[in-house]
């Protein structure tokens, strides 16, 4: 007589989808409809692995201009096969559809969705899309990453925020191997933070700028995703991957223009400054020096504004401060 079978996971169920272990799906779930009375939908897509293991979600562009998190998901998910994989990945690469279609960071009312959660089947549409979200995804997930970008004109190195003082989130951004791991409390009304209070261990990842695929923030968002999934031992392929050595800050700050008038930058991303090394310079339309800008410390530069026309008072430069803390 032959061995029992093992019995098979059992199914996994999202919107109308119903997806058997060792299988995908897509499946849209109903957010509102157009003033025209067409529907927008939540794009979901559900890996659900043969074998046992954690759920986590994935999710990009809660703000409409950040398209970095979204090709950063379909290369996880070209990588993944649900016949090895271990537990589930619930996979949502557009979370702001209607910012999305009209290029928009913000929803139609002007709305930050990622200041609407854990939102109100009653409240303005941000809330709604934020219930939604909160209700399908994440209350199925212990662990879940959110994808960002820089906002508007200005870019940003490679990073983790997280909470680096639980020692759950430190091992899973430490695994996560971006170039600068950043302590930072949760804002209120941020997905972060109505993630962590419903009891999923969250990690916030911020790379690029808006509207412009960076490969180096996607090549540094594709790899640190999987190795966080092999750290929950969700895959067991072994990546070729060499991280770089973390810079762990607990404090940042921009700096600020003193004049108007036209930047030229002196600094790249990643770049490591002495308190008071020239950062860039200020220049009137007709070549005459305004001022200079300086680091307000030591520390690396995290963040960059990249349009040249600044008003007194822009923020043009992201400094993390050296601490003596980082590795």
């Amino acid at each position: 007589m032959s061995p029992a079978r093992r019995a098979s996971r059992p199914v996994f169920e999202i919107g109308d989808a119903v997806v058997k272990a060792g299988r995908k799906a897509r499946t849209q779930i109903p957010i509102t409809k157009l003033v025209s009375g067409s529907p927008i939908s939540l794009p979901v897509l559900a890996v659900h692995g043969r074998h046992e293991g954690p759920t986590i979600w994935l999710n990009g562009a809660i703000h409409g201009d950040e398209v970095n998190g979204v090709e950063i998901i379909r290369r996880v998910l070209a990588q993944l096969d649900p016949r090895s994989l271990h537990g589930t990945v619930i996979a949502v690469p557009i979370v702001n559809v209607p910012g999305f279609l009209s290029g928009d960071r913000y929803l139609p009312d002007r709305r930050d969705l990622n200041r609407s959660f854990p939102g109100s089947s009653r409240g303005s549409l941000a809330s709604r899309i934020a219930k939604i979200f909160m209700t399908e995804i994440v209350r199925r997930c212990t662990v879940g990453i959110d994808l960002h970008t820089g906002s508007g004109h200005r870019t940003n190195l490679p990073q983790i925020r997280a909470n680096l003082d639980d020692p759950t989130t430190r091992a899973l951004a430490d695994a996560f191997g971006a170039p600068l791991m950043m302590h930072a409390a949760t804002r209120d009304g941020s997905l972060r933070q109505a993630g962590t209070e419903a009891g999923a261990t969250v990690l916030l990842y911020e790379g690029g700028e808006a509207w412009r695929y960076d490969e180096t923030a996607i090549v540094a968002g594709t790899d640190g995703v999987l190795a966080v999934m092999a750290a929950l031992d969700m895959v067991s392929e072994a990546f070729d991957r060499t991280p770089p050595t973390p810079y762990i800050s607990r404090r940042s700050r921009w700096v600020r223009a003193r004049r108007s008038g036209l930047m030229q930058l002196a600094v790249d991303l990643g770049d490591r400054v002495d308190k008071g090394a020239s950062l860039g310079r200020i220049h009137d339309s007709f070549g005459g020096r305004l001022g200079q800008i300086n680091a307000p410390a030591d520390g690396m530069v995290i963040g960059l504004n990249l349009d040249p026309s600044v008003n007194q008072g822009d923020a043009l430069v992201h400094i993390a401060h050296n601490e003596g803390n980082h590795a």
